[in-house]
C-alpha cells in the first residue's frame, strides 16, 4: 500500500509537469514581450535556469505591478511546487518501503 502512495505522489508531480510546461513558458514570453528589466535579468534560454526558477518559487513576480504577469506567474509557480512536493512524498514513501520491507 504504502508503493501505491509513493507512486500516486509521483503522478501527480508527472501532473504538476504538464502543467509547469504550459504555463512557465507562457510566463517567460509575457516577460520577454513586456518586462525587459526582469529578462535581462534572466538572460537567454531561462527555461531551467536556476535563477529564473527561483524567481518563481519566491514570487518574485509579485513585485511587478502587471495582473496578467501575476495570472500566468501563479499557476507555474503551483504546478513547480506541485512537481517538487510530489517527488519529495513519492521518494519518501519510497524510502520508507525499503526500509521496512
Amino acid at each position: 500500500m504504502i508503493l501505491f502512495f509513493a507512486l500516486l505522489f509521483f503522478a501527480i508531480a508527472i501532473a504538476g509537469a504538464c502543467a509547469f510546461v504550459i504555463f512557465w513558458p507562457l510566463t517567460l514570453v509575457h516577460v520577454r514581450d513586456r518586462h525587459p528589466v526582469i529578462k535581462a535579468r534572466f538572460g537567454d534560454g531561462a527555461f531551467l535556469r536556476p535563477s529564473a526558477l527561483w524567481w518563481l518559487l519566491a514570487g518574485g513576480y509579485r513585485a511587478t505591478p502587471d495582473r496578467s504577469l501575476s495570472g500566468l506567474a501563479t499557476p507555474a509557480r503551483l504546478s513547480l511546487l506541485t512537481i517538487l512536493i510530489g517527488v519529495a512524498m513519492g521518494s519518501l514513501l519510497w524510502l520508507f518501503s525499503m526500509v521496512t520491507s
